[in-house]
């Protein structure tokens, strides 16, 4: 892909055992404050007692992300974090996987344009056309 100094494109998500994806494409660094927001969007949505596993990453650890944990909490979303070092216990990592290295077509590399409306196109197709079973 030709060199695009200072483009970003990165992807958060929570996916359910259901193949059910929440996720947010953003073109700029991700931090603790997305983060937040994107787990208060997902909190709005959940409908009974939720468990969601986090790793260990530095913007899970975040003081500010910490502080909402105790509110989502009293929302019925618990959060959990798995044992450092542990990518393997993390699903969401075999998703990530797939996406980079089979659902995504080569070509989409060609072009920032495309990459995101390929990518745009595989994760709206979760659980659909792109299926992984557990």
């Amino acid at each position: 892909m030709p060199s695009a100094k200072g483009k970003f494109l990165n992807v958060v998500g929570l996916m359910t055992r259901k193949n059910d994806l929440f996720f947010e494409m953003h073109e700029t660094t991700y931090d603790a404050d997305k983060c937040i927001g994107f787990m208060d969007s997902v909190v709005t949505q959940t409908k009974k007692k939720t468990v969601v596993i986090f790793d260990n990453s530095p913007i899970h650890k975040s003081k500010k992300f910490m502080k909402k944990i105790k509110e989502w909490k009293e929302q019925d979303v618990l959060i959990f974090f798995l044992p450092p070092y542990s990518l393997e216990l993390n699903l969401i990592e075999i998703l990530w996987r797939r996406i980079k290295y089979q659902w995504i077509p080569l070509d989409a590399y060609l072009c920032f344009q495309n990459l995101k409306e390929c990518l745009s196109f595989v994760l709206n197709n979760v659980g659909g056309q792109y299926d992984i079973i557990f």
